[in-house]
């Protein structure tokens, strides 16, 4: 089965954490801080100051489970392994040597403590990535949940265990120094307190403990009503206030002096709360979630509420819907799951923004500034952008899940639009009876026209959002109307139904009481996807298979088929010669239109729902199955040759797409690192690659042969003599001043001068005879006369330039040093060319230029005026042949544009 050839893995956009808490390292030269997010196999660097990203790593074999930092490296556990990362992107250590996964880590001066899920410990010398210590423990007596080292306690460490008991060991002499009983519950957190020797113990059961591990006394006791202890922080900068997080996304800020609650952050995110980092003697702390986002929170009023500072979002809910706005092909926009749509940037991601989240009363659910709540719309399903007037109004429309109702966007104000679109007789925007199932945007971008679930098809003004007519007079289908589009000049409005039914309207409604024309299929429709400067039209059916649509002849000019499961999605490339389809068979294939044939495929771990390719065919974005990113797709054909060629074997059978190799998604970076199975599998399949195609010299003898020469090397041949007066210089040269004259000595003990004359200025034509200015093309064509061998001087006159040219030919004639001998093996060496149909350009031209040059001396020769007959006779019969075939083509080509 052939792999991948066109389109090769770029980067993953729109990932910004996950569960793994965040790291934080503060950069003394720099005088700035850094944060640390895991995003699955790669981490990601941030600038606390604006969270702008400065690294992603390098690809890890598996994802990571846990961050660490200490002044100097970062450190990654992915699997059983522990990374070492010097500036996040040159990996110094690997520590490896656990049994199972590694899922705490704590730097320790010199040394590095980890725990796997075994609860085993080892202790880590850094730069000799030597085990200094090791320690296990029972896990049905002690499982270890959280590890902390007590500020002022030098070489010891707090263990947490699920059974709720705590445990203080001295790593230097691997001594049990306490156990503390615990409360009961499971610990989930442990963290260090402004205060000496207090600790912060977080509990499963929401509790929070101040616990004095000198005394093992506990100094206050906090509950929480959201559930467990998620992570704990405290402030430093003044007031004694200390943060809690829970699962549900609520941040609780308690006093430390009046024992209670000061303040509440209700759905500080959609997730729970992994992590929570008060920056030391500043009043900001930074929290980071599981729903993709890292937020920056700053503490600037008297009552000592947070507000948000700072954002670094992505989708919370995996995308649903991609399409790349910009002509240049550097935006893509998705619509997700999480009722939000998003723009991320294929150049920086700086550039990435958000539009908002859906709702049915925007400025009511700003001021209560909640991210669940009865006015949150359902999510995206599909949506349309056009931004021909993207600066005077919205230019985005928006179908929601079981909806009625189109909501209007905007690119340019980055921001939800005021309209929302409802057919007549339905007034209230949560009707679920009528359901919009379509949309698509006119090119001049005045108008949108969505289709129902009823079967009409409405037209709405983008601008004032008012309704504009229907097409039909009851409806436009019987069934629901699955595909909209509109012709490049919005003359024509194309309509597909549940019904296997498509129309052809005219875009006014007022004329449009009735289709023109109707075209039906098999099968019912399930999508569309068109290319409104070729007028084509890919329409999805609903039994896997696609036709394309011609909407000039309004007529089916392919039919393609090999999917072996419903297809999610399909878009065109810019030169309408490709269409790549997604299926939920895990496979995206690419067709070619003219041969109506599959030309790649490749098969990936989750299936794509959804793909868009830029307007400049650079990038192919896909969103998949429970992912939260958009993945970007090079396409190979733009900066290298890919030999491609129809597939013999389809998609179509299960045992078929079993055998394809998957392909990986790509990462968070571009660089990733290849592991040895890797390496060679990429190798093999670089190998197994068919060798590209080399066009003969000659198709057929019978057929008349252009050369491969570039035209710059004969065109001009003839205008030699115009090119030169134009190139000659204004002002004549002057002459260089005389330089003083010296006569040459004999080196010898007797001053004499050297009188003999030199060699170079000996005249020796007497010793080469008649030929002294002959050159190499001379003398190969004078070696041509007994061996007849006419393509080394070919070969030799092919290689020079119109210049050369001109002057070997000019030599030919006897004023110039040649005969009449080289004269008529030059006429020869022509009618063998014209005679093999080979470089036919290349003989016409210099068999002008020949006789533009040696037309007088030709007619003096009777030889050579007998010879000239020939010529002209191949010349004719050659240029006859192929005038018929031109008037032939000509002809046709004129004929079909009649028709």
């Amino acid at each position: 089965m052939p792999s991948q050839k066109i389109f090769v893995k770029n980067r993953a956009l729109g990932y910004v954490s996950n569960h793994v808490p965040l790291s934080l390292r503060y950069i003394k030269r720099w005088k700035e801080y850094l944060v640390f997010t895991c995003v699955g196999n790669a981490f990601h660097t941030y600038k606390c100051e604006n969270l702008a990203l400065v690294n992603v790593s390098a690809s890890h074999p598996s994802e990571i489970e846990v961050l660490a930092t200490d002044t100097s490296l970062v450190f990654a556990a992915s699997g059983t392994d522990i990374y070492a990362w010097h500036r996040g992107f040159n990996r110094k250590h690997l520590y490896s040597g656990h049994s199972r996964p590694v899922k705490l880590l704590l730097p320790f001066g010199q040394h590095l403590i980890s725990v796997d899920e075994g609860s085993n410990l080892r202790v880590w010398v850094i730069k000799t990535e030597e085990v200094y210590l090791e320690l296990n423990f029972e896990c049905l007596q002690f499982h270890i949940s959280a590890i902390l080292h007590p500020h002022s306690y030098t070489n010891k460490v707090l263990l947490g265990s699920t059974q709720g008991q705590l445990q203080l060991w001295n790593l230097h002499t691997s001594n049990l120094i306490h156990t503390f009983k615990g409360w009961g519950s499971g610990i989930t957190v442990l963290e260090q307190s402004p205060a000496k020797d207090v600790a912060a113990i977080g509990l499963t059961s929401g509790r929070i403990i101040l616990h004095n591990l000198l005394y093992d006394e506990t100094v206050v006791d906090f509950r929480q009503d959201w559930g467990p202890v998620t992570a704990i922080t405290f402030r430093t900068d003044g007031p004694p206030l200390m943060l809690s997080g829970s699962p549900e996304g609520h941040i609780a800020i308690w006093d430390l002096e009046k024992r209670r609650v000061s303040s509440q952050i209700r759905d500080a995110h959609l997730a729970s709360i992994s992590s929570l980092r008060c920056l030391p003697k500043e009043p900001i702390f930074i929290s980071c979630s599981p729903d993709n986002t890292l937020k920056k929170w700053i503490f600037d009023r008297q009552d000592n509420q947070a507000r948000l500072l700072t954002a670094k979002e992505g989708h919370a809910a995996p995308p649903t819907f991609v399409r790349f706005h910009h002509p240049r092909g550097t935006n893509v926009i998705s619509a997700g799951a999480d009722s939000t749509i998003r723009i991320f940037s294929t150049i920086t991601e700086r550039s990435n923004r958000s539009l908002g989240r859906a709702s049915y009363n925007r400025e009511a659910l700003k001021k209560k500034a909640v991210t669940v709540h009865p006015l949150v719309m359902p999510p995206v399903t599909q949506f349309a952008t056009e931004g021909a007037r993207g600066k005077d109004w919205d230019d985005i429309v928006c179908a929601h899940a079981g909806m009625a109702v189109v909501t209007t966007w905007s690119f340019e104000r980055t921001c939800m639009g005021s309209h929302k679109l409802l057919p007549p007789g339905v007034s209230n925007p949560k009707n679920r009876s009528v359901v919009a199932t379509s949309l698509c945007i006119s090119h001049c971008g005045n108008y949108t026209i969505v289709g129902y679930s009823s079967g009409q098809v409405h037209r709405f003004n983008i601008q004032s959002g008012i309704h504009r007519g229907m097409y039909g007079e009851k409806s436009a289908h019987d069934a629901a109307v699955r595909g909209l589009a509109v012709d490049n000049l919005s003359k024509i409005t194309v309509t597909g139904g549940a019904d296997g039914v498509i129309k052809f309207w005219h875009f006014n409604p007022l004329l449009a009481k009735a289709p023109f024309e109707e075209l039906s299929l098999k099968e019912g429709v399930a999508y569309f996807c068109t290319h409104r400067d070729a007028s084509l039209l890919a329409v999805i059916m609903e039994d896997f298979s696609i036709c394309v649509i011609d909407l000039d002849t309004r007529g089916v000019v392919r039919k393609l088929e090999g999917h072996s499961n419903r297809i999610t999605d399909a878009t065109f490339s810019p030169d309408a010669r490709w269409l790549i389809t997604a299926s939920m068979d895990c496979t995206i294939c690419v067709w070619d239109i003219p041969s109506g044939k599959p030309v790649d495929h490749f098969r990936l771990e989750k299936a794509c729902t959804s793909l868009a390719l830029s307007h400049n065919g650079q990038y192919l974005a896909t969103s998949h199955v429970d992912s939260l990113g958009i993945y970007l797709w090079c396409n190979r054909s733009l900066y290298s040759h890919i030999s491609l060629r129809p597939i013999s074997s389809p998609v179509s059978s299960s045992e078929t797409i079993k055998e394809m190799p998957i392909v990986e998604l790509p990462q968070s970076s571009v660089e990733m690192s290849l592991q040895d199975g890797e390496k060679e599998q990429l190798l093999q399949s670089d190998s197994e690659e068919e060798p590209d195609y080399i066009s003969p010299e000659q198709i057929d003898e019978e057929m008349i042969s252009l050369s491969s020469l570039a035209g710059s090397r004969w065109q001009n041949l003839l205008n030699i003599d115009v090119i030169r007066r134009k190139n000659k210089p204004k002002k004549p040269p002057e002459a260089p001043k005389s330089a003083p004259f010296f006569l040459p000595t004999v080196p010898s003990l007797e001053f004499k001068f050297d009188i003999k004359p030199n060699e170079k200025d000996v005249d020796k034509s007497h010793e080469s005879g008649p030929l002294f200015s002959m050159t190499g093309f001379g003398k190969e064509l004078l070696k041509s006369i007994e061996s007849e061998d006419y393509f080394v001087p070919l070969n030799k006159l092919k290689a020079l330039g119109p210049t050369s040219i001109d002057y070997e030919i000019g030599l030919l004639n006897p004023d110039g040093g040649g005969s009449d001998t080289l004269m008529l093996q030059f006429m020869k060496m022509m009618e063998f060319v014209l005679k093999s149909k080979k470089d036919f350009e290349l003989a016409q031209a210099y068999l002008a230029l020949f006789l533009k040059v040696n037309g007088k001396r030709i007619a003096l020769s009777p030889s050579l005026r007998q010879h000239i007959g020939k010529l002209q006779e191949l010349v004719n019969c050659s240029w006859e042949g192929l005038q018929e075939k031109v008037f032939f083509s000509l002809c046709a080509v004129q004929s079909l544009k009649n028709i």
